[in-house]
């Protein structure tokens, strides 16, 4: 609750947030109305001004002209006088003189005569080309005005469609709806979808793309950006480049786009599409109502180049297949080049373990060979053998082998 002094009686009366929304709307409303009136009041005082300027302009040049001529026929006055001086000596020159006289003065006269007559035809015809100039002019103005109260009343209808909660979802909607009015017709092809994925950190409103035969031709990344009049802190529509480029990049699309209601009284971005792209490469700031006519301007632009793209997306594949097949190459001459020292280094293994066998084998052969030579030995000696060598230092043994004989 919010307590509000009556400047009349001086009381503090306590009302909710929606009413003291409701009072804040009617001030700014009759404010917005106000200022409104005050600019429609200074164009039409700007209309009349011009239009006074150029019919005294016009004024002071036919006055300066029919003065010259009226100085002219002066003149030619000053000379009939001078004449007539000159004649008074001789009544029969004097008359010749005057006939003569009169008759150069009247051709004179009707010279004169003929040239003011077309000088006031020709005030007439800047009078009827002034009149055409001035409806044309006031047709202007009025083309202007009426452009300008259409923009102000489209505002203003936006505006009341809108709540706080509403602040830029309903521009989305409202260039979805735009869209998907078209799509059957227009876009049959054509993705356009809410860019949902935000695993860079940040994501636009919408992505346009479009692809022929498998090429994709035309990618457009959208940020559709709006503001209350409540709205405390207000953004200028620049302040939304960088961010944009950013996401247009990550998401590998070739041209950004920003559809604002912000700055809703500049003339800069009230003209139409605006190319800042002198800022940001192949970005455009645009009002809702050119929403459709900026896809498809740079959908059939993009249309142009669609041929150049499939002959190059052709020769990426070629290229590719090169390469693929060099990759398959230095697989299989890695992997032979691997068995081959696999099995070599088997090879070597299992020759060594022979070496190792054969010497092993060797090594007993000559074991086998000494102990063949050992019972060689053995046997010369057991057949050597004799009961007189064994009882020869044992007498009592001799003794019982002769017992036995």
């Amino acid at each position: 609750m919010q307590e509000i002094k009556c400047p009349n009686c001086g009381e503090f009366f306590a009302v909710d947030e929606t009413g003291y929304a409701q009072i804040v709307r009617q001030i700014r409303d009759k404010e917005f109305e106000k200022e409104l009136k005050r600019r429609e009041k200074d164009f039409m005082d700007m209309k009349e001004s011009d239009l006074k300027l150029a019919r005294m302009e016009q004024r002071e040049a036919f006055d300066k002209e029919l003065s010259a001529k009226q100085s002219e026929l002066s003149e030619k006055d000053k000379q009939i006088e001078r004449l007539k001086a000159r004649i008074s000596g001789g009544e029969t020159e004097r008359r010749l003189a005057v006939s003569e006289a009169v008759q150069e003065i009247e051709k004179e006269v009707s010279k004169k005569e003929a040239e003011i007559t077309e000088l006031k035809s020709r005030l007439s015809n800047k009078e009827t080309e002034n009149k055409l100039r001035e409806k044309s002019l006031r047709e202007q103005y009025e083309d202007k005005l009426k452009l300008k109260d259409e923009q102000i009343e489209y505002y203003k209808d936006f505006k009341a469609r809108q709540s706080t909660k509403m602040v830029g979802e309903s521009l989305e909607r409202h260039c979805l709806t735009q869209f998907n009015s078209l799509r059957m017709t227009a876009f049959p092809e054509a993705y356009f979808e809410k860019d949902n994925d935000a695993r860079t950190g940040s994501k636009g409103d919408f992505i346009f793309r479009e692809s022929r035969d498998g090429v994709e031709f035309i990618s457009i990344m959208f940020e559709m950006k709006n503001e209350m009049d409540e709205t405390a802190a207000k953004h200028k529509n620049e302040d939304f480049f960088k961010e944009l480029d950013k996401d247009r990049r990550e998401k590998k699309c070739e041209y950004a786009v920003l559809v604002s209601l912000l700055e809703i009284d500049s003339e800069f971005y009230n003209n139409g599409i605006v190319d800042v792209s002198y800022r940001y490469e192949k970005m455009y700031v645009i009002r809702p109502q050119f929403f459709i006519p900026m896809i498809t301007l740079l959908r059939n632009a993009a249309l142009n180049s669609l041929q150049y793209r499939q002959e190059l997306e052709t020769a990426r594949h070629q290229q590719v297949d090169i390469l693929n097949f060099e990759e398959n190459m230095n697989a299989f001459k890695e992997g032979f080049a691997r068995n081959y020292r696999l099995a070599s280094e088997k090879f070597k293994k299992a020759v060594d373990e022979i070496d190792k066998t054969i010497l092993h084998l060797q090594k007993t052969k000559e074991a086998l060979l000494s102990s063949e030579n050992n019972l060689r030995l053995a046997n010369n000696k057991a057949e050597d053998l004799s009961i007189k060598k064994l009882t020869k230092n044992a007498p009592s043994v001799k003794e019982m082998f002769e017992e036995l004989k």
